[in-house]
């Protein structure tokens, strides 16, 4: 069935029409590795995860793109000051982002560029951007983009031009700190800035002398070099949409003369308990603090789209333990659906299909507000509902498989896996070894010792088991 998307770009829900019939180009603003990524990031990358799940599961062949921002003040900064070189200190907040991810559910992207690995090609288009005259040098060897040289801009964040006289500090919170004198309007952005005593040795050479790619440049070369210099759709956190994704659009479209992405798709903010989210207020959450406190990757991953993508979502553990009773009755009611179907319940998951043909008979209500701007809040309202009166009908074997194969795959689109109660006798096929380091790692984290229990995780894992966390206690599965 027919996607459709609230597009910024028009202010107008709009059909997703790949321009290659059946492929879609999916460029995703990805993190900074400075650090661990906090849960208001993975709001936004978990339902960029589930639009693409959604595009997939209606056939639609997805070509998906994530960058990483390896190079910047904070990229610097941080690896200066733990003596670490910039690669290598990049590499480590990598590593941990796709362990998260993989924790999450999240699907990979097809392709993860990083600004380090595409100097060459930012370099190239800030050189298209110069011959046009979209751009010009400044006497330290920095390049900016002339932003009266592109008269349609502002037009993705309905600015005028009062309001975009000012970019002192990017979104990134990289410093565009430049003399005035350097610079022919204030508003005028880097493309490139020429290397400073406090860039350590992270430096590269251009035409222009040695320095770094500024910000914005990265996101235009990487997804322009991938998906083609026009393509389906651009997402990314509203607060991105200025200056980052407007200066995107600019020096696109000024190198090009051709539309950058068609279609621009932005998530809203995360509060936390009716406030922003920040270090010094100490409400500023990573997955690792939430696993530690007991709940599930998965229990989180349900409350972060729980909500419109359009809308703020207010964190609360609150809501967190009412996320978690949500699974477990889901839980409850699709293992008593399973026992009616004789379907064993660990094959649930397996039931899932890709591009149902024609409407669901009993999820279809689900599937279309999934379908129509990614409604994730009534697409679980109707899971429920629908799961309510299948328990009281409680159909023949046959219609009620059919029921289960429709429910998993909309759990499928949702990333949400169910992970059934233990029963009795369950544990037998365990080796006893296994739930012998699995106790001893619960004992550790009793006990707060991270550094034991990361260990003996790690021992089930080279085993060959995957541990899940919950408020209670724990399950085994193999991984």
């Amino acid at each position: 069935m027919k996607i459709q998307l609230h597009n910024t770009l028009t202010g107008k829900r709009e059909d997703i029409d790949p321009e290659n019939k059946g492929k879609s180009g999916f460029y995703c603003c990805g993190p900074t590795v400075y650090g661990p990524a906090h849960i208001g990031n993975f709001r936004t990358f978990l339902l960029q995860d589930v639009f693409r799940r959604v595009m997939e599961m209606e056939g639609i062949n997805v070509h998906h793109v994530r960058n990483l921002t390896d190079v910047d003040d904070k990229t610097i900064r941080q690896s200066l000051a733990e003596n670490m070189s910039l690669a290598d200190f990049t590499e480590m907040w990598t590593v941990k982002f796709h362990a998260d991810c993989e924790q999450l559910n999240m699907r990979a992207p097809h392709d993860e560029p990083t600004a380090t690995g595409h100097i060459k090609e930012q370099v190239d288009l800030i050189e298209r951007l110069i011959d046009a005259n979209h751009a010009y040098v400044a006497q330290d060897g920095s390049v900016y983009f002339r932003i009266t040289s592109f008269s349609e801009y502002g037009r993705l964040s309905n600015l005028d031009q009062r309001e975009t006289q000012t970019q002192a500090t990017s979104s990134s919170g990289d410093r565009n700190d430049a003399d005035e004198y350097d610079r022919e309007t204030v508003a005028d952005f880097a493309l490139w800035k020429a290397h400073k005593e406090e860039d350590g040795d992270n430096a590269w050479d251009s035409p222009w002398g040695r320095g770094r790619p500024g910000w914005h440049i990265e996101c235009s070369a990487m997804s322009m070099k991938y998906l083609g210099e026009s393509f389906d759709i651009h997402g990314g956190g509203i607060d991105l949409c200025f200056p980052h994704h407007e200066n995107e659009i600019a020096q696109s479209e000024a190198a090009t003369k051709k539309p950058f992405a068609r279609h621009w798709f932005h998530c809203a903010h995360l509060m936390v308990d009716g406030g922003k989210m920040s270090k010094s207020l100490g409400n500023l959450y990573t997955l690792e603090d939430l696993v530690a406190k007991g709940y599930p990757a998965q229990v989180i991953r349900y409350l972060l789209i729980s909500g419109s993508y359009r809308q703020s979502l207010n964190f609360t553990f609150q809501g967190l333990q009412a996320a978690q009773s949500g699974i477990q009755k889901l839980e409850k009611t699709v293992a008593n659906l399973c026992q009616s179907a004789e379907i064993n319940k660990n094959e649930f998951r397996g039931l899932s299909k890709k591009a149902p043909n024609g409407e669901m008979e009993f999820f279809q209500k689900s599937r279309e507000d999934l379908c129509h701007d990614l409604n994730t809040s009534a697409c679980l309202g109707n899971i429920f509902s629908t799961l309510k009166k299948l328990s009281i009908e409680t159909p023949d074997k046959a219609p009620l498989r059919t029921a289960l194969e429709e429910l998993a795959t909309i759990l499928e689109a949702l990333g949400i896996q169910l992970i059934f109660e233990k029963e009795d006798g369950d544990k037998d096929d365990i080796p006893p070894e296994v739930n012998e380091l699995a106790e001893k790692r619960w004992q550790a984290k009793q006990d707060k010792d991270w550094e034991a229990a990361d260990q003996l995780r790690d021992e089930l894992q080279h085993k060959g088991w995957k541990i899940l966390d919950h408020k209670d206690g724990y399950d085994l599965e193999k991984a």
